[in-house]
């Protein structure tokens, strides 16, 4: 193998605009069969201010076994004995190594220029015009450790953005978790009480001893059932048991109850009665439609709504049409404008993602969830527990009851 080039007297480094400062002395590795062209590289580098510990190989073995070191330059010629430059480009390139590559031949065609560029080159000489050596590795240099630099910073806004999804969907297990654990309690502690309550208001009135204590009484016990009301819906809202009988009857049982709460025309259509889906993505499809349906009630300022819930190409799509007043840039731009930035997020932990479509003739927001991938079940595979330890006392008649979803 050939000797490394001997070391060229030191010279100051030219200064480049806006550059960090090069290092003291550049490591080059040099792809030439042809010792003269190799001298001759050397000195338009020494001319052009650059200290080089130049490595000259001629094969690709001997290529393929330097590029095991560090290099702060590669030179290359185009046309060597069975290689040629392109293919040593590719081979650093296939290696990952992000090392400024410089193609020097004698003769090179346009196309092949092109190609090498393409390809990944910085730049590409002639060898009888190699008066701007210097200024194409300094230029090469830097361009790659610009290129380093975004990488890196690419690398980190990824990760940033990864863990900004972690939390997010770690905060919405944590609340789903809560949420789960409220309701289990308002189950077990107020519905408990409440039932109690009704018993023993039930006793008094067939005991009570004139009409005006069993008219109190009776007064008391219609309290009571409104409470016990209550707590069914708080329950319902907080961890809908509504989920055991499906998707598409959870979404029809919500719209037929959103219509006689807000007096607005609903109309839900489904393509399919029955939909097969991963673990959590019936609680997060739920949530959105929900979410979707309070925003028509308090801003929407609507008259008809429809749901519409398909499946197709592997894909769950829910979409949520009013005809309010729309959406304008500054409404989805609001600082504090969570709900719409909520949908995104919840969407985010199964995977999906939500498209939004407004204009002064009403506004829809589509939920849509691949049905295969990493992302699915995300939820119930943190929370193994959350459907554990199911009530046995409840109505089978009763949509809205305590139960496993």
């Amino acid at each position: 193998m050939p000797e490394p080039h001997p070391h060229l007297p030191d010279a100051p480094l030219p200064a480049t605009p806006a550059a960090a400062p090069l290092p003291v002395r550049l490591r080059v590795l040099h792809l030439e069969d042809n010792e003269g062209d190799h001298d001759l590289v050397a000195i338009h580098l020494h001319r052009g201010g650059i200290r080089a510990e130049i490595h000259r190989v001629e094969t690709e073995a001997a290529f393929t076994e330097a590029l095991a070191e560090e290099w702060d330059l590669i030179l290359s010629d185009y046309n060597l004995p069975g290689y040629s430059g392109l293919a040593a480009l590719d081979k650093v390139r296939s290696l990952g190594k992000l090392i400024p590559f410089i193609l020097v031949s004698g003769e090179i065609g346009e196309d092949i220029a092109v190609q090498a560029m393409r390809n990944g080159a910085n730049d590409y000489l002639l060898k009888s015009n190699l008066a701007r050596l210097a200024p194409a590795a300094l230029l090469a240099i830097e361009a790659n450790r610009t290129r380093i630099a975004k990488q890196r910073a690419d690398h980190a806004l990824s990760r940033s953005r990864q863990q900004l999804r972690e939390l997010a969907q770690h905060l919405q297990t944590s609340i789903e978790q809560e949420r789960a654990a409220i309701a289990r309690e308002i189950h077990d502690d107020v519905g408990g009480a409440l039932t109690a309550i009704k018993f023993d208001l039930a006793w008094i009135a067939r005991h009570a001893p004139n009409p005006q204590i069993a008219e109190r009484v009776q007064q008391a016990l219609e309290s009571v059932n409104h409470a016990h009301e209550a707590s069914q819906r708080i329950m319902h809202n907080l961890r809908p048991a509504i989920l055991e009988q499906g998707l598409v009857a959870a979404l029809q049982w919500m719209s037929d109850r959103f219509a006689k709460r807000t007096g607005l025309q609903v109309a839900f259509r489904t393509s399919q009665e029955k939909i097969v889906l991963p673990p959590g993505v019936p609680l997060v499809a739920y949530r959105f439609a929900q979410e979707a349906l309070t925003n028509v009630s308090k801003h929407a300022q609507a008259t008809r709504v429809s749901v519409d819930v398909t499946q197709a190409g592997g894909v769950l799509s829910i979409e949520v049409t009013d005809n309010g007043r729309g959406l304008s840039t500054e409404d989805l731009a609001k600082a504090r404008s969570f709900g719409i930035r909520g949908l995104h997020e919840r969407a985010e932990t199964v995977g999906g993602w939500v498209d939004i479509s407004s204009n002064p003739g009403g506004t829809t927001l589509i939920l849509s969830v691949p049905l295969s991938g990493p992302e699915n079940g995300f939820i119930d595979r943190l929370l193994p527990d959350l459907d554990a330890d199911p009530d046995t006392d409840t109505d089978p008649d009763d949509p809205t009851s305590w139960g496993r979803l």
